[in-house]
């Protein structure tokens, strides 16, 4: 059975240059759908890889009870007091907790190319702002001095907006800021501004007033006395995370809508893709008659024929797959993009990135819509009576 099944296939396969333009609609349509399936899910796993790799895990960060935010949360210089008592704080060599009051505002900027102006998250930081990043590296100019108007920038942020070189300034709330650095992070951070935060609470009006804390913590199970303690106090309302617990939230609501449009447009492209394959291989079947007629006269089975149209339909489909897949990785993988990010609605960029495990699933769907395209006429193939074969041909 399997030297038939072989044969056939073989046979088949001889045949599709004669046949090329309706096995091109086969190959066409799925190289489409694998390669919009890929492009969106490399999307969707860009802005995961890029939140999850944010923060680190001796961090936390601390926010007003209810917060769902940064860009929501508020506290006071007060709170901040109580915040700096509780246990499990890592200390510098002086004595005094590693922590960073941090005021989160929106800024607007206009993006390279684009006369409108785009949302930009300006972050203020404490001096112990930049050690709790430990990821974060400096790769050109210097950091900012605390009270002047001078920012550093993300290098993602400086590849997406305008101005944003060493040496320019921006204007930010009616007044002239200095870019002094760049740096890169690897991480969500790289879509951010930095500045000194009581510069930045003087310039948006909001003295002494923060978003967050990010606190150094003794080791990574110390959230949860932290979160205790503060949770007992009964002078604050706060929240305490992991800091990177707490970006994982944020991937969820951030690519949780990208991966739902991939899969509505995978879903319908593959069921256009599926028609197409049905007509290409009825038509196939159908100019075949006679061939698959006499083979099974002389002693071919229905299975080998059955399977023989299934493979010749996979094969086409998988060729299809690999162009789609292969089209998505060269224009799409590593391509830095920027996107409205979570509840910030600000921008955040990212990389997308085509996975070996995203090619794979590609493939899969393409085999899918193969072997489903293929059923139907690899069975119709094999029911047809010998006598009436032969006698339509």
């Amino acid at each position: 059975m399997l030297k038939q099944i072989l044969e056939i296939v073989l046979m088949n396969l001889r045949t599709i240059p004669g046949r090329l333009g309706a096995s091109l609609v086969i190959v066409i349509g799925i190289a489409g759908v694998v390669g919009v399936f890929t492009a969106l899910f490399a999307m969707a796993g860009g802005i995961d890889a890029t939140l999850k790799s944010s923060g680190d895990a001796r961090n936390a960060l601390v926010l007003r009870g209810g917060a769902q935010a940064e860009l929501n949360s508020s506290m006071d210089r007060d709170t901040l007091d109580v915040i700096r008592q509780g246990p499990g704080i890592r200390r510098d060599a002086a004595g005094a907790p590693i922590i960073s009051g941090e005021l989160i505002v929106i800024a607007e900027l206009p993006k390279k190319g684009e006369s409108l102006g785009a949302n930009i998250t300006l972050r203020g930081i404490d001096a112990a702002g930049f050690d709790l990043r430990p990821n974060l590296k400096l790769v050109e100019g210097r950091k900012f001095t605390p009270g002047l108007q001078e920012v550093v920038v993300g290098k993602g942020a400086a590849a997406q907006f305008e101005g944003l070189e060493v040496g320019r300034k921006i204007r930010l709330r009616g007044a002239d800021w200095d870019v002094v650095g760049v740096f890169a992070s690897g991480d969500a951070f790289d879509s951010e501004i930095f500045t000194d935060s009581a510069t930045a609470q003087t310039a948006w009006g909001r003295p002494n007033i923060y978003s967050v804390a990010l606190v150094g913590l003794d080791s990574a199970d110390g959230v949860k006395p932290l979160h205790e303690a503060l949770d007992a106090d009964p002078r604050v309302n706060l929240e305490v995370k992991g800091q990177q617990a707490y970006f994982s939230e944020q991937t969820a609501s951030t690519s949780q809508g990208v991966r739902l449009l991939g899969t509505a447009v995978a879903v319908i492209m593959c069921l256009g893709a599926i028609f197409a394959a049905l007509n290409t291989m009825y038509a196939s079947v159908s100019t075949r008659t006679r061939e698959i007629a006499t083979l099974r006269a002389i002693g071919f089975g229905p299975l080998p024929v059955v399977a023989s149209v299934l493979v010749e339909s996979m094969l086409l489909a998988l060729a299809g797959g690999l162009i789609g897949a292969l089209l998505a990785y060269v224009l799409f993988n590593g391509m830095t993009v920027s996107t409205l990010g979570g509840q910030t609605f600000t921008q955040l960029v990212f990389d997308f990135r085509v996975s070996p495990a995203l090619v794979a699933s590609g493939l899969k769907l393409a085999l899918m819509i193969g072997f489903l395209g293929g059923l139907l006429p690899a069975l119709r193939a094999a029911r047809m009576p010998v006598t009436v074969a032969l006698r339509e041909a």
